[in-house]
């Protein structure tokens, strides 16, 4: 196999903490880091103009003499360290000088790889100069180390390009720089998301969608043009689910490569006492917040249930969340009370000052114990669209009103759990660490991190066989997954909502009549599973595709 001398990838997530991309980028870099000391250098949008990245710590002394020349080039670059573990090389780019000539790039992107940018409108613009930015990064730094003796003809460099929204500069690259050997990775289609999200069936039908066509019917023509030409002419083209690569045979009509599932690094993961503290904290934490709503009293034990990820209503599952929540309030077979938070961000104002008084409140130095709920006791902070709220307006129509006599509450925290939201002030990994179980029945979910990351807290979690993880677990198993194997993985389909959530309301209904000790095997199990999903498992299958995109550019050099 050959190995890269050098890995350069781009990712609009570089340092740049915006969605699932960023937790696959940055969990990975240190096993990449490690492997490859200072020769992966990531390369990310400078969308902070003037301000400090807070993931950014800039340090002129690398590439000093590069930097030099870049400034002389007028590319203007910032040169640092990602401040997460392994702390990689990261250069941010600025993208916004290229707008002036953005006509002139469709026009090239057309003659040499027929994409269709006519059509292009919101982000495709911005995320189409950051991508040639980067590549000019890459295309600068080359030539630098080319004269400066550093690169030869024999120096190993791959070129990885994350999603759509970097495929200008994997295309620029593959055409200005053969030398160098090009990956693309798209995390999901961005016609087979679309599809999903316009309550289309996607599965079912699969076989018999024209990619292209459906691009056309949803507006997508530009973003879909940019993802099946880069597909197409990249070196190696990988996904990172199974079901991903079906997706794209299908609606890219190109096969992947390889698949390149989504690792985990667990170094973060609190031990022993610690885990045990922590863990004891958030539940504190979550029932206090749950006494001051909802004016109840909540022991130790309650079953803490959530769900969590992108306000994505239908493809994350979160209506049939709410949906099973209801259902679960009239079943005989249910042994506890339940509090399930929806840990999703909304279009939020601000924190309840009623509710933050109440959480503030103390009797004789210990926090006060409410009796009586406040007004609008199923949401945590005012939203900015309260009457037009999709989790809002689906308990309104249920009556879903965390009533005193109902056993099952569901608490709709609508903000990033960043440790400073004004009601929990706690980040979301400490949040996880608190709950029961955790409910992610996505319905469009190319890997899933959130049940990973669930598993890795030692929490059993319920997921669908249409997430990546999902198929992933039930390989692992050799079976559908149960709750005691520590994910239950539920068949989900185009047409099968109802069953969803009957399965969901039975799982944590058998979960509450679980043992101590049958509920410690179920953490022990999750656990164990976690531990077959670390980075150190999967980066093989980086390694095999840098060696696809390798064999591939030393055939090029062979010509040249």
């Amino acid at each position: 196999m050959l190995r890269p001398d050098y890995v350069f990838e781009s990712s609009w997530e570089v340092c740049n903490k915006v969605g699932g991309i960023y937790t696959v980028l940055s969990t990975r870099a240190k096993t990449l880091q490690e492997e490859m000391k200072d020769h992966i250098i990531f390369i990310g949008p400078d969308v902070w103009k003037e301000n400090d990245c807070p993931y950014f710590k800039e340090d002129p002394s690398l590439f000093a003499e590069w930097q030099w020349e870049a400034k002389q080039q007028a590319l203007n670059v910032r040169v640092g360290r990602w401040t997460i573990p392994g702390e990689p090389i990261a250069i941010l780019v600025d993208f916004y000088p290229y707008f002036e000539k953005k006509n002139e790039l469709y026009g090239w992107l057309w003659e040499n790889y027929q994409v269709d940018s006519l059509h292009a409108y919101g982000d495709y613009d911005e995320a189409s100069m950051f991508s040639y930015a980067a590549a000019l990064v890459v295309e600068s730094m080359y030539h630098h180390y080319v004269k400066g003796g550093t690169f030869d003809n024999k120096t190993r460099i791959v070129y990885h390009a994350n999603e759509w929204m970097c495929g200008l500069g994997a295309l620029y690259i593959n055409k200005k720089l053969p030398q160098i050997g090009t990956i693309f990775t798209t995390h999901a289609t961005s016609i087979g998301r679309s599809i999903a999200g316009n309550q289309k069936p996607l599965y079912d039908y699969l076989f018999a969608y024209n990619g292209d066509q459906m691009a056309g019917e949803l507006n997508m023509q530009s973003k879909h043009s940019i993802e099946k030409q880069t597909a197409k002419y990249v070196d190696c083209f990988t996904t990172v689910s199974d079901i991903t690569a079906n997706e794209c045979k299908e609606l890219l009509d190109k096969p992947v490569d390889v698949v390149l599932p989504n690792g985990f690094d667990n170094n973060f993961v609190p031990k022993g006492a610690s885990f045990t503290k922590k863990r004891k904290e958030a539940r504190q934490r979550l029932l206090k917040v749950a006494n001051a709503l909802l004016g109840e009293q909540f022991d130790d034990d309650t079953l803490i249930v959530s769900t969590s990820g992108r306000y994505e209503f239908r493809n994350k599952g979160i209506d049939v969340f709410v949906e099973a929540m209801n259902r679960l309030l009239r079943d005989k077979e249910l042994k506890k009370k339940v509090v399930a938070f929806i840990e999703v961000p909304g279009w939020v104002g601000e924190p309840r000052k009623d509710l933050q008084e109440r959480l503030e409140e103390k009797r004789l130095g210990e926090t006060k114990s409410y009796t009586e709920p406040l007004e609008v006791p199923q949401v945590t902070h005012w939203l900015h669209n309260m009457s037009h709220d999709n989790v809002l307006s689906m308990m309104k129509y249920y009556d879903m009103h965390n009533r005193k006599d109902e056993r099952v509450k569901v608490i709709f925290l609508p903000c990033y759990l960043d440790g400073k939201d004004g009601i929990v002030n706690m980040t979301y990994y400490d949040v996880v660490l608190g709950n029961d179980l955790c409910v992610y029945p996505s319905y469009y979910e190319p890997w899933g991190y959130t049940p990973l990351e669930a598993v890795a807290f030692k929490v059993p979690c319920i997921t669908t066989d249409l997430a990546g993880f999902g198929l992933w677990a039930n390989k692992e198993f050799g079976h559908q997954g149960e709750i005691t194997d520590g994910v239950k993985v539920i068949h989900r389909t185009d047409y099968n909502y109802s069953e969803v959530a009957d399965a969901i309301k039975d799982t944590i209904a058998e979960f509450s009549m679980m043992s101590k000790k049958e509920v410690e095997a179920c953490r022990k199990k999750a656990d164990a599973l976690s531990k077959k999903a670390l980075w150190s498992e999967f980066i093989r299958y980086y390694h095999e595709a840098y060696d696809i995109a390798l064999q591939k550019a030393e055939k090029r050099k062979a010509t040249l």
